[in-house]
């Protein structure tokens, strides 16, 4: 188990620096980005399931029927229904199993193409529902049997990737962890569908409430944003947010929304004197500073408030304070492209290579040193967010940011966050101090020759080794960049 820091109580002095804000404000903010205080850990200290150190082996088996009408429904619906598999995990067999599709922007491509097996794809790239292979997947040991988990794993997702290896994500999952902040643990695995050939993927852990008890010492409660949402306030009817958020792990067992909704309705309708004085008391400030600033490191541009909205925020009962935790990083170190298995004759090759004569969308520009890939082109005076991109060559199929062009959707607390001149003084200090101890510390680059050893060693029949060499090089261009 990738063991967590516990960056503790801080007492935060403050100087309102926005409009309408005036006199000094005082913030504890009391970090509970993880349970444990026992220092930090890398993924090959973990056991079982989410032991990086080897490929697994996963498979379902599942009835076809049953498959194509899961399929027909969320082409028509968009509502992803489970259906009951086989799964084996590393030779163990397990009856039984609910299964069902796994993202939003991912798997837009496959309602726009249907069920016809033509390609399609949203930000994840290419996919297929006659290629369940490369379909991503939540696999609940536990949905229809009480208990059932592999080595205490019950609940894990099989990921989409733009990339061959899934390097980009299971490494910015890992310095999520080593920034000290709750993350996702990951692993490589062997993945066939129905007797279908083995692809590589990478596979993490679904946050639920074994994953909250583990990450967090307090009651509360963990809602995940969904794709469609955005951090607004829609009145104090518990309904009017069933579409935007969803209830993933409640120490109570109750799907309350009241604390949600007050924080919302605080964070839209306070006035800037009273975000500068009162947000201590309502966020964990240090942990999302260091959340913005670890996002930035990884240049995942769908984060908090990209479009896809793909973040949690854990309520903390006993504080009342909320803290905002990443979830899907596989637009990671720019996208860095490829697509998963296109150079060894599986899906989606390519999936990040803008077309001839495109253009990166307004706002956006590349550090002095930077190249574009042939064909693309900037518009006049735009700019990118810090720490966004390495500079020299772009990697083969890469975009900035990771998005192939999509536009950032915009977060209304990342927003007032960075308006305050105080609580971005926060982010600046630690996207500073992260940089110093994650990259020029070497630390990122042992994680990265980590994963990469493994998958050398034990993947070289899934991905050749010239790709895994090419896509972990494409990652460390970020690490020593300014």
């Amino acid at each position: 188990m990738m063991i967590l820091f516990v960056s503790g109580v801080t007492a935060v002095t403050l100087v309102a620096g926005c409009s309408g804000a005036a006199g000094t404000a005082t913030v504890a903010t009391t970090s509970t980005s993880a349970a444990s205080t026992a220092g930090s850990a890398t993924a090959a200290d973990a056991t079982g399931l989410f032991d990086s150190s080897t490929v697994h082996s996963i498979s379902i088996q599942y009835d076809e029927a049953a498959y194509q009408a899961m399929i027909a429904t969320f082409v028509d619906s968009g509502d992803k229904e489970w259906i009951s598999a086989t799964v084996t995990v590393d030779g163990t067999v397990f009856e039984n199993v609910g299964i069902k599709l796994k993202g939003n922007s991912t798997l837009q491509g496959l309602r726009s193409a249907g069920t016809g097996g033509m390609q399609g794809g949203g930000l994840g790239g290419d996919i297929s529902a006659d290629d369940p292979t490369g379909l991503p997947w939540r696999i609940r040991l536990d949905k229809f049997v009480d208990g059932q988990n592999y080595q205490g794993a019950s609940d894990f997702v099989v990921r989409g990737s733009n990339t061959e290896t899934g390097l980009n994500e299971a490494v910015a999952l890992e310095l999520i962890g080593a920034a000290g902040l709750a993350t996702e643990e990951a692993t490589p695995a062997r993945f066939t569908v129905n007797g279908s050939a083995e692809v590589l993927r990478l596979v993490i852990e679904n946050p639920d409430d074994e994953w909250d008890e583990e990450n967090f010492d307090s009651d509360g409660i963990l809602y995940k944003a969904e794709a469609g949402g955005d951090y607004s306030y829609r009145g104090d009817d518990a309904a009017s947010y069933a579409d935007v958020f969803s209830v993933e792990a409640s120490t109570s067992g109750e799907d309350d929304y009241t604390p949600l909704i007050g924080f919302l309705k605080w964070l839209n309708e306070s006035d800037d004197a009273t975000f500068a004085a009162e947000l201590g008391s309502k966020l964990d400030v240090a942990a999302f500073a260091k959340y913005l600033a670890v996002q930035d490191l990884v240049a995942n541009t769908d984060d908090i408030d990209g479009p896809g909205n793909n973040s949690y925020l854990r309520y903390d009962a006993d504080t009342g304070i909320f803290t905002v935790v990443a979830w899907d990083q596989n637009l990671s170190f720019g996208g860095i492209g490829g697509g998963m298995g296109g150079a060894d004759g599986q899906r989606g090759g390519g999936r990040m290579q803008p077309p001839d004569g495109a253009t990166l969308p307004d706002g956006a520009t590349l550090p002095d040193g930077a190249t574009l890939p042939d064909g693309a082109t900037l518009p006049d005076g735009a700019t990118m967010p810090t720490g966004a991109m390495p500079t020299g060559d772009l990697p083969a199929g890469a975009m900035p940011g990771g998005q192939g062009g999509g536009a950032r959707g915009g977060n209304i607390l990342a927003e007032r966050f960075k308006a305050n001149t105080e609580f971005n003084a926060l982010y600046e200090q630690a996207l500073t101090d992260l940089r110093a101890e994650l990259y020029a510390s070497g630390d990122a680059q042992q994680i990265l020759d980590s994963w990469t050893a493994v998958l050398s060693a034990q993947a070289g029949d899934l991905v050749s080794q010239d790709t895994i060499t090419s896509e972990a090089a494409a990652i460390a261009k970020y690490f020593t960049a300014s």
